[in-house]
């Protein structure tokens, strides 16, 4: 049986505008179509019982060309969008798929009834999200592919993100939805309070200081995979994933389900 634990980071923001404001948030990456419990019953169980505001996703959720596990995930986005807010950047397989001549008809499909059913998809875009008197922009990056090449991706320079995502408003906490973690220094200089990413598994085996032994684009001893990182009042949390494919061997390195609370 897949197992995974959940982690609690607690943030504080002046741009909580009310003394007892807050918002909690589901933070999901890299399931890979994993399945925890039948029709992901436990994985639902431990998110009801975290009580959050909203659910974000920052992508692969499935296995490209696995059409299976594009289904496990549909289900899976659909029950949660019944209950909650579900804010949904794509990673490299969503993109993979979309590209793909035989698997562009599932992802639209699948986007189509995941929209239908609640899901917001953030390509590029941002979206006011509102709970009680406090308000977040939610950001979903979606970096071109050649940002995933392997084993050597290329430079991003900081004015191509800025034409790919605008500013947006500073008066609200500003939360970009980012599946690579690779290209953090670009994230914090565009001006996220609170940057989330998965992608790199946690590096396989984490290591001490937010590293792991080897990225997916094999970089060994990769920064910036897993846990979280500050800077200059700034946050990056990086998720280790709640699945993996390919290679399936995690050491010290437990799939998670992350809750994080932002208040005043």
């Amino acid at each position: 049986m897949k197992r995974f634990e959940t982690a609690a980071y607690h943030l504080h923001s002046t741009k909580i505008k009310h003394k007892d404001g807050k918002m909690r948030f589901a933070f999901l990456s890299d399931l890979h179509g994993v399945l925890h419990g039948e029709n992901n019953v436990r994985l639902l169980e431990a998110i009801d019982a975290g009580k959050p505001d909203a659910i974000l996703v920052t992508g692969d959720m499935y296995v490209y060309r696995s059409f299976v596990s594009v289904m496990d995930a549909y289900h899976f986005l659909k029950k949660l969008a019944q209950k909650y807010p579900v804010f949904y950047s794509p990673g490299n397989h969503e993109q993979k798929m979309a590209e793909d001549q035989e698997g562009s008809r599932y992802v639209r499909a699948y986007e189509r009834n995941l929209e239908q059913a609640g899901v917001y998809f953030l390509h590029n875009e941002s979206f006011l999200f509102e709970t009680g008197q406090e308000k977040a922009q939610i950001w979903g990056l979606e970096l071109p592919l050649r940002f995933y090449r392997k084993p050597f991706s290329p430079v991003l320079r900081q004015e191509q993100l800025n034409r790919l995502l605008p500013s947006g408003q500073e008066d609200d906490v500003k939360i970009l939805l980012a599946h690579n973690p690779a290209y953090a220094g670009n994230y914090f200089a565009w001006g996220a309070d609170l940057i989330l990413s998965g992608h790199y598994h946690g590096g396989v085996v984490q290591l001490p200081g937010g590293r792991g032994l080897i990225s997916p684009q094999f970089r060994p001893f990769a920064p910036y995979s897993h846990g979280q990182i500050r800077r200059d009042g700034q946050s990056m949390i990086v998720s280790p994933g709640l699945g993996e494919h390919t290679v399936r061997v995690r050491i010290h390195n437990p799939r998670q389900l992350i809750f994080i609370t932002i208040s005043r």
